[in-house]
């Protein structure tokens, strides 16, 4: 009795009663069956404990001390003396007809919240692949109820449903999901967004984007309330960008010890002016001295981190303006195309120094999607691949909200 005892409580099969168990290699076998109840006829509602006959059920349970678990289920059938009916014992961890038991199927749900593949967990849940997938299936997250205030749009490479791109929509404030898109083409963003009515967009009050005039238009015509945000890091790599082209233009001039010299300072000459130490500061005083091109260009990007320390837009607007002018007439032509973008993206840049939202939890979104993908060398469904990112990021959050309502 202890044993049995200590067994149930190893395995949580506490509603079973265990007869006893076997092993072959790494399998073991679990001999149970149910305490033995009176049930209600399903045709008739007597009552009845009379057994018709006996069936044995294997079903498997979640692998426990690196062994594979088998239940042995010696299931009952009761009869009914009233009508004649005969029907199978109720059963509360195994659903009629099913080889596996109900905390399996939860584990299984648990499991695909990560970045794993399909293949991995099955082999560690010691199931098929097909039929982690059919019971993954069975998830289905629809369109969303509602549009969140705060609104962040994105574009990741998925390569799914013959689609390079596809659009991920999020809440940075709650910091969940809201959507995934098949693709990026404007006629899609278009059929989505007109499915909501005028009073839920007008619930959108900031529309965070990058620099890609599609989603631009997009939030002119269907968010004329919203704030449009250029998220931060999209504009400041620009910035990086045209700095980087200079350095390796500069690069090119110069012998073998200096382009060496050059190649290994990127990240020194990358880095704010404040945060160097004397030795990094010695090594980027002696490369500036080299070339007036690359001072220039360093100067220029110092100018637009101090813009970046701004608090307010009044203040940001008037260092940006004149940051603009300086690029303008600087002869280089990498930071006149720079300005050029920044000028054409201005008003939603400035709006970024008055408000806290960015893309940063999307792309934070996007890397994730990446290992998952790459985990699963790529999904061609669609929908199994937007089901998986959605139960990835909005599973847990959902059974806490339900767990304590």
């Amino acid at each position: 009795m202890l044993y049995n005892y200590s067994i149930s409580n190893l395995t949580g099969l506490q509603d079973l009663i265990l007869k006893n168990t076997d092993y072959f290699g790494n399998l073991l076998l679990i001999n149970a069956e149910i305490e033995r109840k009176p049930h209600k006829c399903p045709c008739c509602g007597k009552t009845t404990s009379y057994i018709h006959d006996y069936r044995i059920r294997k079903i498997k349970d979640v692998p426990a001390f690196r062994k594979n678990i088998m239940l042995i289920h010696k299931h009952r059938r009761y009869v009914c003396k009233s009508c004649g009916k005969r029907f199978s014992e109720n059963n509360p961890f195994a659903p009629r007809y099913y080889r596996v038991t109900l905390r399996l199927i939860d584990e299984i749900f648990r499991k695909t919240e990560s970045e794993r593949s399909f293949t991995s967990i099955a082999k560690e849940l010691n199931l098929s692949v097909s039929t982690i997938i059919r019971f993954f299936d069975i998830l289905s997250y629809g369109a969303p109820k509602e549009l969140p205030q705060v609104l962040s749009i994105d574009e990741f490479k998925g390569n799914t449903g013959k689609e390079k791109y596809q659009v991920i929509l999020t809440n940075p404030v709650d910091r969940t999901i809201i959507d995934i898109l098949p693709d990026r083409k404007q006629n899609q963003l278009i059929s989505y967004f007109k499915q909501w009515d005028k009073d839920s967009r007008n619930k959108v009050e900031f529309f965070v984007r990058d620099m890609w005039n599609p989603y631009s238009d997009i939030a002119k015509v269907y968010f004329k309330q919203a704030i449009q945000l250029t998220d931060k890091y999209h504009f400041i790599r620009q910035i990086i960008w045209a700095f980087e082209r200079v350095r390796k233009k500069v690069q090119k001039k110069y012998g073998k010890e200096n382009r060496l010299l050059f190649k290994h300072s990127k990240k020194v000459l990358t880095m704010r002016k404040s945060k160097l130490n004397p030795e990094q500061h010695q090594k980027v005083e002696y490369l500036l001295y080299l070339s007036d091109d690359l001072r220039c260009a360093y100067y220029l990007k110092e100018q637009f981190y101090e813009i970046l320390d701004c608090n307010d837009n009044i203040k940001a607007k008037k260092l940006l303006s004149e940051w603009i002018l300086y690029a303008q007439n600087s002869g280089l032509h990498d930071y006149l195309q720079c300005a050029s973008t920044l000028q054409n993206w201005a008003k939603s840049i400035l709006d970024t120094f008055d408000y806290p939202y960015t893309n940063g939890f999307t792309e934070g979104c996007n890397n994730k999607i990446k290992v998952l993908k790459r985990n699963a060398y790529g999904y061609r469904n669609f929908n199994r691949f937007r089901n998986r990112i959605l139960h990835m990021f909005n599973y847990k959050k959902l059974k806490n909200t339900k767990a304590a309502a």
